[in-house]
C-alpha cells in the first residue's frame, strides 16, 4: 500500500518528562529506557493555519496539517474529524461535541488514525494497543486501513459489542481476566518484544496530537473563541491532555487570550485523580478501584497522572466525580433528547445536571459563545446499556 504523507521530520524525537533521556522515533520507544518514564513528543512547532483559508479545506481534522507532527495519510484516513456541535432542550448555554460521529464510533479515531500513519512511515509489520474497547477498536480500524497486523488487549469484561468490531477489523483479541490494570500490564510485556509498535493511546505522544484536533474544530467552530469552560471525562487522560495541548499552541500563537477551564470527570467508583486533587497531591493516590457503568474511565493508576493533575490546575479547573445512579440518570436524559451514547460518555453530562461542573448559567453569554462545551466520545450502540 502507498503512503503519501509528508516524511516525517528527522528533528522529531520522544524525550521522557521525567529525566529528558530522548529516543529516535524509530526506535519504536513506548517508555523511557533509562526511567521508564512517559514521553513526549520533541523537535515539532505546530502552526495553525490561517482562520481564512480554512473554509476551503476538506471537513476533516487534516484541515489542520500544519498543526499535526505527520502528513495526511490518504490511504488510511477515513474523514476523520470535524465533528457537530448540538444543544441540549433547557441548558442553550451548554453545546455538546458529537465526537461518536466517526467511522469507529468514538473520539479514538483522532489519534488513531495519527499512530496507524506513523506505523505505516516507520514502515513496522506489526502494531498492538491495549484498550477498555474504543482506543483499541480505533487502532484496529486503522491498521487493517494501512495494511499492518493488530493485536489488541481487553479486559475480559469488555462489551461484547466492541470484542465484535475488534474482530471485524481482523484484530487479534486477548481478553485478560482481571482488571484495566491486568490488562495493561499484559499489554507492556508483548509491547517490549522486538519490533512491536505500540500504539498506545496512553503511552504515544502522537495520540494526544491527534486529539487536541477536538479544541481546533471547537476553536474553529466557535469563530475563533473558545467558551468558558471545558467539561472532559478522565481516566487514562487522553482527551484532557490533547484538549489543554490544543489550548496552550493556540494561546502561544495568539489565537485565544486565556486557557478556558478544564473541569475533568471521574467515576466515584474509581477517581484516583478527583482524590489527588482534592487533596493538593502531585501524583494519583493510591486507591482501590470499585467497578462502575463508566468502564472506559476506570483506570486505577493513570500512566499520566501527574501531568492530567498539572494540566487542570493549570487552568484553574477541577476535577469531580459521578456516581453510577448519576451516570444512569444522565445517559437516560441525553438519550431522550436524541442522543444515544455508550454509559461513559454521559459522565459529563452527569456533572453538567448533578452542578458538579461548576455554576454553569442557564443562557449562553451576551456574545452568543456557549459557557460550557462538552463531548459525547462513544456510541451506544456497540456497548451494553445501564441496568
Amino acid at each position: 500500500m502507498t503512503h503519501t504523507a509528508r516524511p516525517t521530520p528527522a528533528t522529531m524525537a520522544l524525550r521522557c518528562a521525567a529525566c529528558g533521556h530522548t529516543h529516535p522515533l524509530d526506535d519504536l520507544a513506548w517508555r523511557c529506557a533509562k526511567c521508564h518514564g512517559v514521553l513526549d513528543l520533541a523537535g515539532f512547532t505546530p502552526v495553525m493555519p490561517k482562520a481564512a483559508g480554512l473554509a476551503t479545506r476538506r471537513p476533516s481534522l487534516w484541515r489542520y496539517a500544519e498543526a499535526l507532527p505527520i502528513g495526511e495519510p490518504h490511504d488510511i484516513t477515513m474523514g476523520e474529524g470535524m465533528t457537530p456541535l448540538v444543544t441540549v432542550p433547557g441548558r442553550p448555554a451548554v453545546q455538546l461535541k458529537v465526537d461518536h460521529l466517526m467511522p469507529t464510533g468514538s473520539f479514538k479515531d483522532r489519534g488513531a488514525v495519527m499512530l496507524a500513519a506513523l506505523a505505516a512511515r516507520l514502515g513496522v509489520s506489526r502494531l498492538m494497543a491495549d484498550s477498555s474497547g474504543n482506543a483499541g477498536t480505533a487502532v484496529a480500524a486503522y491498521a487493517t486501513r494501512a495494511g499492518i497486523a493488530c493485536d489488541v488487549y481487553v479486559p475480559a469484561g469488555t462489551s461484547a459489542g466492541k470484542v465484535g468490531q475488534l474482530r471485524a477489523y481482523g484484530a487479534t483479541v486477548h481478553q485478560i481476566p482481571g482488571t484495566r490494570e491486568d490488562t495493561a500490564q499484559a499489554a507492556a510485556r508483548a509491547a517490549d518484544e522486538p519490533g512491536v509498535f505500540y500504539a498506545s493511546h496512553v503511552y504515544h505522544p502522537f495520540f494526544l496530537h491527534g486529539t487536541k484536533t477536538y479544541v481546533l474544530e471547537l476553536w474553529e467552530q466557535l469563530g475563533g473563541r473558545l467558551p468558558d469552560t471545558l467539561v472532559l471525562p478522565v481516566g487514562n487522560g487522553t482527551l484532557v491532555l490533547g484538549a489543554h495541548l490544543g489550548c496552550v499552541e493556540l494561546l502561544h500563537q495568539g489565537l485565544i487570550d486565556r486557557l478556558p477551564r478544564i473541569v475533568a470527570v471521574q467515576a466515584a467508583g474509581c477517581a484516583p485523580l478527583a482524590t489527588a486533587f482534592a487533596d493538593g497531591r502531585p501524583v494519583p493516590s493510591d486507591i482501590t478501584a470499585h467497578g462502575t457503568v463508566a468502564e472506559g474511565i476506570a483506570i486505577a493508576r493513570p500512566a499520566r497522572g501527574s501531568q492530567i493533575l498539572t494540566a487542570v490546575r493549570a487552568t484553574g479547573g477541577t476535577i469531580v466525580t459521578v456516581t453510577d445512579d448519576e451516570v444512569h440518570a444522565a445517559h437516560a436524559s441525553l438519550a431522550r433528547s436524541g442522543l444515544y451514547v455508550e454509559p461513559t460518555s454521559a459522565v459529563c453530562w452527569a456533572a453538567i445536571e448533578a452542578g458538579q461542573a461548576g455554576q454553569i448559567p442557564t443562557t449562553p453569554r451576551p456574545d452568543g459563545l456557549p459557557t460550557a462545551v462538552a463531548p459525547l466520545c462513544g456510541s451506544g450502540l456497540k456497548s451494553k446499556p445501564p441496568a
